[in-house]
């Protein structure tokens, strides 16, 4: 356990505003690392036995994407809408969502090894669906919980900026959360006019939840739209993500926040977007041998953005030397600094050695003390 633990709130604000005098942050993502062991009911190893998550970080000396924020968001429905959780046996359930425009609906099936839950039945799945969620979304409300954001603030004080993730962008949102792949791409070439309806009222909550980010503490904003290139073509990119972003991007900036996408898939042929986006930074891009680009190729689209993360998850695992590790780090350092925070693309596996975690920090620790 490091004897003194660096203020990596204050360098976190530092190195995204500037400031640091070339120092960069070790910010690695090791929840799936943290809470699969949680959801299976096994021990953390050796000496981070019984730890909290906030705990495991400061004895591993780094710092966290604080998250955490996302909780004190209060995305209040409409009193009209009613919200029903139907148990269907086994690990299925089913969720309808009554609204005065219609009803919709999506139906579960719980994993056994992970919390997440898998769609076995997409909750829009027609044209009517579409436009009772967007009668929701246009009635939704959405404020901050400033006593829920201070017992974060308490519990990961000095670990990190506050970070809260922004909704997933117009056609992200139906791809990942509403209708799957084949139909989005179906709703969209059969009733367009429902689905740029849809996107209008997404964007009415949106200004709303941007004037509740204004307001709150949270200085850093991702947009977590899973961002992958065999989804969502330069095409659509253009035509539905980047309007998104240039209305939202302005007035977050100028309430002085950070703001950045997370792309986790294969993003070669969005690269050459990224620089039009108006972002602070991208979160996530993976390099190879797990993604498709290289470093170097990320380096020359994003120009001087932000490279948030770097290093390929699958580094943290042994099949891959510790050597080919700490080669990733330093070139992703040579590269991108002093506009990066480094990180694990996209996050540490179950199976990853905690103790590589360290071994990168040791190296920025060497690097910042050299600056």
């Amino acid at each position: 356990m490091p004897t003194q633990q660096t203020d990596f709130e204050a360098l976190n604000l530092e190195v995204i505003r500037g400031t640091a005098g070339g120092k960069i942050i070790w910010q690695p993502r090791i929840l799936c690392w943290y809470y699969e062991r949680q959801f299976l009911k096994q021990p953390l190893p050796g000496p981070y036995a019984g730890m909290t998550l906030p705990q495991v970080y400061r004895a591993l000396g780094c710092s966290n994407r604080v998250y955490d924020y996302v909780y004190a968001v209060r995305w209040k429905d409409d009193p009209a809408v009613r919200i029903t959780n139907v148990e269907l046996g086994g690990e299925e359930y089913e969720t309808l969502i009554e609204t005065p425009a219609g009803r919709y609906g999506g139906r579960f099936l719980r994993a056994e090894t992970t919390s997440w839950h898998v769609p076995i039945k997409w909750p829009i799945t027609n044209e009517a669906e579409m436009r009772a969620a967007a009668w929701r979304y246009e009635h939704m409300t959405v404020d901050f919980d400033l006593e829920k954001c201070e017992a974060i603030r308490r519990e990961w004080q000095g670990l990190g900026v506050p970070c809260c993730y922004f909704p997933r962008t117009t056609i992200q949102k139906l791809f990942v959360e509403e209708m799957g792949t084949e139909g989005t791409v179906f709703a969209l070439q059969d009733y367009p006019a429902t689905c740029e309806r849809y996107f209008e009222a997404l964007a009415v909550l949106e200004d709303r939840f941007i004037d509740a980010l204004i307001a709150s503490p949270v200085v850093s904003i991702s947009f977590g739209d899973n961002i992958h290139a065999s989804l969502t073509s330069p095409e659509m990119f253009r035509k539905y993500i980047l309007p998104a972003y240039h209305r939202r991007i302005p007035r977050l900036k100028a309430a002085g926040k950070f703001v950045h996408s997370h792309w986790d898939g294969n993003v070669k042929p969005l690269l050459p977007l990224a620089r039009e986006t108006g972002l602070d930074g991208i979160e996530a891009i993976t390099p190879l041998p797990q993604g498709d680009v290289t470093l170097e190729e990320t380096k020359e689209a994003l120009g001087d953005m932000f490279l948030l993360d770097g290093i390929p998850a699958v580094y943290f695992d042994t099949t891959f030397s510790e050597r080919e590790l700490l080669e990733c780090a330093r070139k992703c350092i040579d590269l991108f600094a002093p506009r990066l925070i480094l990180g694990i693309s996209d996050e540490m596996s179950f199976n990853g050695d905690i103790e590589r975690v360290r071994r990168v920090g040791e190296l920025v620790e060497a690097y910042n003390a050299a600056c």
